[in-house]
């Protein structure tokens, strides 16, 4: 398996290798040369397996520079009872009304991203050792990769982490969770701006190809493409808990901001699993549903990205999103690169005949979800099922409700839990939400951050200055 760019500029490159590059040198984002196709029969000899063996086939298909042996040792201590709480890693729960959740937060940070970033951490450390490198990880968060990056990297040899977040603007439980992680590997890092400001600054270091390489910087965020990869096995593993046959057919409703994770359900549904709809959820920030509903990608900038409830959301240029228009201009890298010259400066640009004549390949539908909604889908959630979920979840239930059609199965991808959003839970309940065992006195601990305006070269002069010691 090769990868090229979405750019079309990159010479083919192995797993290994773009798995430390981060953006391809052309500024695009790797891609398999073809997706790898799921037989019926591959399907039926999966559909017993235990999540760390699923994980292996699914990997071994797309890392194939990775001895197989090597491979099933990484994945094997990665999906552990012990790190993700159960054997099953990914169970399910079923509702009154017939949607079912498929459970993802159950890993130390207890947010959807722990599925792929613990992968991340030991594949970075086995790549790396291999190599005999180090990587700088330079990454930009919105509320929950963050954490689970610097909780997958903290004390991993040869690895530190440079973690961008916008200032004030992560609920108080997710700055804990990274502010306050002591290890000398990890740095954070506060841009006085959005999320989009952060994701600006990463991306324009990466394209600094003279200090990327020699600071050898590479990306946790969902650019990076083995996060992709790892995303890919839940969905497989979700449609068999949700189904009891590989005759039937489901749908998965995302909630979304940079596209990462709906993207790995594209994926999933381009190597054949039996998906019959990919459900896009968005909260006010709502480029993407634009997007589905007119073909106009018109992302907004940071004056214009609304502060909300459901904050890792808070995201008006989806990174990932790339990607599928690769796929949905049949793979044209030159059109490509032609399409974010007119993102970057400022234009957005429209594919309406596009996504038309390609609805039923794609599969993609979308709806948004407000303030008001979320409170009102967490509150019914409780009274209907005694379940509590945070304020993304509820985004994706409300959207999966709103869009389901007769007899559709729709599994909605769970965010994160609700301790991690307490303030809009006691809003909704009046009481605050469950807290997972181990995580009192969290927002108490001393916290270690530094705050920088939205400069990228105030941020190199730190890694520069912090790798000098």
């Amino acid at each position: 398996m090769k990868y090229i760019s979405t750019r079309g500029g990159m010479q083919p490159q192995s797993f290994s290798d773009i798995l430390l590059m981060g953006l391809a040198p052309d500024g695009g984002l790797a891609l398999p040369e073809s997706y790898p196709q799921i037989s019926r029969s591959q399907l039926d000899a999966w559909r017993g397996l235990s999540y760390a063996e699923l994980a292996f086939e699914i990997i071994r298909l797309f890392a194939t520079d990775i001895p197989e042996a090597d491979l099933k040792d990484i994945v094997t201590r990665t999906y552990t009872a012990a790190v993700f709480g159960s054997e099953a890693i990914t169970p399910v729960k079923r509702l009154s009304d017939g949607l079912v959740i498929l459970e993802l937060s159950n890993g130390p940070t207890l947010a959807f991203k722990d599925m792929a970033m613990q992968l991340l951490g030991n594949l970075f450390e086995y790549v790396l050792g291999k190599k005999g490198q180090s990587l700088n990880i330079l990454g930009a968060t919105s509320g929950d990769t963050g954490s689970a990056a610097e909780y997958a990297m903290r004390g991993k040899q040869g690895i530190s982490v440079f973690m961008l977040s916008p200032d004030g603007l992560m609920s108080p439980f997710q700055r804990a969770q990274m502010f306050s992680l002591p290890d000398a590997n990890i740095h954070n890092i506060a841009i006085k701006g959005m999320f989009d400001d952060c994701q600006d600054i990463v991306k324009a270091v990466q394209n600094d190809h003279a200090f990327k390489a020699k600071y050898q910087i590479g990306t946790v965020n969902s650019i990076n493409w083995a996060r992709v990869v790892a995303q890919v096995v839940y969905y497989f593993k979700g449609y068999f808990n949700a189904t009891s046959s590989n005759d039937e057919q489901v749908s998965f409703c995302v909630p979304s901001g940079n596209f990462g994770n709906v993207c790995a359900g594209h994926i999933a549904r381009q190597m054949g699993l039996p998906v019959q709809r990919l459900i896009v959820a968005t909260n006010e920030n709502d480029v993407l549903d634009e997007f589905f509903h007119t073909g106009a990608y018109r992302p907004r900038g940071t004056a214009n990205t609304y502060v909300t409830s459901s904050p890792s959301m808070d995201i008006s240029k989806a990174s990932n999103f790339e990607r599928f228009v690769f796929d949905l201009v049949g793979r044209d890298g030159a059109a490509v690169k032609a399409l974010w010259a007119d993102v970057d400066a400022g234009k957005g640009f429209d594919l309406s005949a596009k996504l038309a004549e390609a609805a039923d390949k794609f599969g993609f539908v979308s709806g948004k979800s407000s303030h008001a909604d979320r409170l009102a889908t967490i509150r019914a959630l409780d009274a209907t099922d005694g379940v509590v979920v945070d304020t993304h979840t509820a985004d994706g239930i409300k959207v999966a409700r709103e869009l389901r059609l007769p007899g559709e199965t729709v599994v909605c991808l769970e965010t994160a839990l609700p301790a991690k959003f307490a303030d809009t839970i006691r809003e909704a309940l009046d009481r605050d939400p469950p807290r997972p065992a181990g995580f009192d006195g969290l927002e108490d601990l001393p916290q270690k951050v530094v705050v920088f305006e939205a400069d990228a070269g105030k941020v190199k002069a730190f890694v520069e200055a912090t790798l000098a010691g």
